[in-house]
């Protein structure tokens, strides 16, 4: 939870074109998961500049990730340098998800990702693309809220930087639970994806210039279109399934990852 916060713009914002075809993904928590599910994501970064031509990691890639001044974490390393290798290939951008926004300068400098802690807006052809992770925004309990609030605070991620590292990461691996996405009842999840769902709608009819609003967080796949040519996508979680989207200048669409 280094300085990233409180020195980086929460925000990125592009008046460039960023691509066409974009690749959407989200939620695989490399480190707290199967082999299996690291090893298809690898594979997926390797094929995806014949899928799009550029992509999305839109939060919580890594079940965690902070990258002090002089290492970054051993689980994510494969991951990460598969991601540098596609970013030699075609355009990167990162936003940052409850377990993963504390990146310092690391994708920027070392990448060459365009990273955002908390919101990044792309432009897909001439298509406004909004992207947030969703942690803190439509929580059922207020606990998770107070979470995210407190994980984000510049005065934890301060503390954070300057602890033993053994100790963070003790500390993470007894959290990890607490941070993410544990609820296995299906009416809980599926409430959850439709408090999501609203208000991703919501926010589409503040700004009609916005083409499409993308969140994950929820580990739901969803995909609506609450007004001609608006669309909210949630591609769903590449360790449930290895579920991805795409968004192009006029649609987005829903995929699977099949090797």
């Amino acid at each position: 939870m280094p300085q990233a916060l409180a020195r980086q713009p929460e925000w990125f914002l592009s008046s460039v074109v960023f691509g066409t075809q974009l690749l959407v993904l989200s939620d695989a928590h490399v480190g707290a998961t199967p082999p299996e599910v690291e090893e298809s994501l690898l594979a997926f970064l390797e094929r995806a500049p014949s899928l799009g031509d550029s992509l999305l990691l839109n939060g919580d890639i890594f079940d965690f990730w902070f990258a002090y001044p002089r290492l970054i974490p051993r689980r994510g390393f494969e991951v990460a340098a598969a991601i540098r290798r596609v970013r030699k290939q075609m355009p990167v951008a990162m936003v940052g998800g409850n377990h993963d926004r504390w990146g310092e300068d690391f994708w920027e400098k070392d990448l060459d990702v365009r990273f955002a802690p908390l919101r990044m807006e792309l432009l897909i052809g001439e298509r406004r693309v909004l992207a947030l992770h969703g942690d803190g925004v439509t929580e059922s309990h207020w606990s998770a809220a107070v979470l995210q609030q407190f994980t984000r605070h510049p005065a934890v991620v301060t503390i954070w930087k300057y602890a033993p590292t053994w100790f963070a990461f003790w500390v993470v691996d007894r959290m990890t639970y607490s941070l993410g996405n544990t609820v296995r009842d299906e009416a809980i999840l599926q409430r959850a994806s439709e408090r999501q769902r609203a208000w991703a709608e919501a926010e589409l009819a503040k700004d009609p210039r916005l083409g499409c609003l993308v969140m994950g967080h929820t580990h739901r796949a969803m995909l609506s279109e609450p007004n001609p040519g608006q669309q909210f996508l949630n591609p769903g979680a590449w360790m449930d399934g290895f579920r991805y989207g795409v968004v192009t200048p006029t649609s987005a669409e829903l995929a699977v990852w099949r090797g």
